[in-house]
């Protein structure tokens, strides 16, 4: 059996962790990715990533195919980093082959200074 810890850890050491001004630094650049937040509606409606659009961890699997195509690069963003990256190992299974998470989450987005809306 694992905790929840352990189940974060591995699935940081499988996929690939970006920073919020590695992401920041790539949209001022014009370059194409599809920034995905992940946490609870009632977060996102506190405020989020501007650029990003709203995908609920509980519904990820379902609705992602229909609105992100698998070749795309895809950040998933939550409060802190560690549901992102459980959800981006997911999204590995499922194929899509550039995703990332966001390390530091919502709070290092807003503590560099990115964009927030809501």
């Amino acid at each position: 059996m694992k905790t929840a810890q352990q189940l974060i850890a591995e699935a940081k050491a499988q996929v690939t962790e970006v920073t919020a001004r590695e992401v920041q630094d790539a949209l001022a650049r014009g370059e194409a990715l599809e920034l995905i937040d992940i946490r609870e509606q009632n977060e996102w409606s506190l405020g989020h990533a501007k650029p990003a659009q709203y995908i609920g961890r509980g519904v990820l699997e379902s609705q992602i195919e229909s609105k992100v195509p698998r070749d795309a690069r895809v950040v998933l963003i939550c409060a802190s980093g560690n549901r992102s990256a459980l959800a981006a190992k997911t999204l590995q299974e499922m194929g899509y082959s550039n995703v990332a998470s966001l390390a530091g989450g919502f709070r290092d987005w807003v503590s560099t200074g990115g964009e927030v809306a809501g």
